[in-house]
């Protein structure tokens, strides 16, 4: 798969918050997005997937040469896009199990195997380190912060998505965890040809990634790009240099 987004404008509640932006992301690829609080990287990604709230005002999103801006975002998941939220909600009475069998089955547009499934989910879970115990638990309800991101990963492990788009999938890790959550993006991505799109303020889950291109956000624009080197320049400069 190949998703290019090309010259998207966004607004928010008539402010416009992304300011022309164009990326492309190919199979296999590894791409970062880096830049401070309210630079309009959350705002882009769910701009990509569809989120109504939001409002595309110039630019287009394609997929293989196509576009999806008339798309609504189960649409675009089915074609192979996945978002990994920045805060996930939690979904009173709502299993995770049965909401996760209900949206590979809606994926794949067909029946799946209800106990290879189940076998595959504990297999997942256990490379995540996640206990058992969430199996029988409501969406993301009661779970800590870094438990919410693992059940995303895991979501992202079930449903083998062409494109996956990671908003700050190490907030509310601890050092371990950081490690445990990349070195299972790292296996899927390898495995499946994955494209990856991170989204993160430090450096720390990237030192167990290998990105292929850096990607620096300010005020609504990518204002530079680069290999995995850059990453050492804004540990050491901050994102000063990239806005004089």
């Amino acid at each position: 798969m190949r998703l290019e987004i090309k010259d998207l404008h966004i607004s928010v509640d008539s402010k416009e918050v992304v300011k022309g932006v164009s990326l492309t992301i190919n199979e296999g690829e590894v791409h970062v997005i880096m830049g401070p609080n309210g630079s309009g990287k959350t705002t882009l990604v769910k701009g990509v997937m569809g989120y109504p709230k939001l409002k595309v005002t110039a630019g287009d999103i394609m997929v293989d040469g196509e576009s999806i801006r008339e798309l609504s975002t189960d649409k675009r998941a089915k074609l192979g896009l996945f978002l990994q939220f920045q805060n996930p909600v939690e979904v009173e009475g709502v299993g995770f199990v049965n909401f996760l069998h209900n949206a590979k089955e809606a994926a794949s547009g067909g029946g799946i195997n209800t106990k290879e499934f189940v076998k595959e989910v504990k297999e997942n879970a256990a490379r995540l380190k996640m206990g058992e115990g969430f199996m029988s638990r409501s969406l993301n309800q009661g779970f800590s912060g870094g438990e919410k991101k693992k059940a995303e990963i895991l979501q992202m492990s079930m449903l083998k998505p062409k494109i996956a788009i990671l908003d700050e999938p190490d907030s509310g890790l601890d050092i371990d965890a950081v490690k445990i959550v990349a070195e299972n993006i790292n296996e899927i991505a390898e495995r499946t040809r994955m494209g990856v799109l991170v989204i993160t303020h430090y450096s720390r889950i990237l030192d167990y990634m290998k990105p292929d291109f850096v990607h620096v956000m300010v005020n609504g624009r990518i204002v530079a790009e680069g290999d995995k080197s850059m990453i050492a320049k804004l540990e050491k400069e901050g994102y000063d240099s990239f806005t004089k």
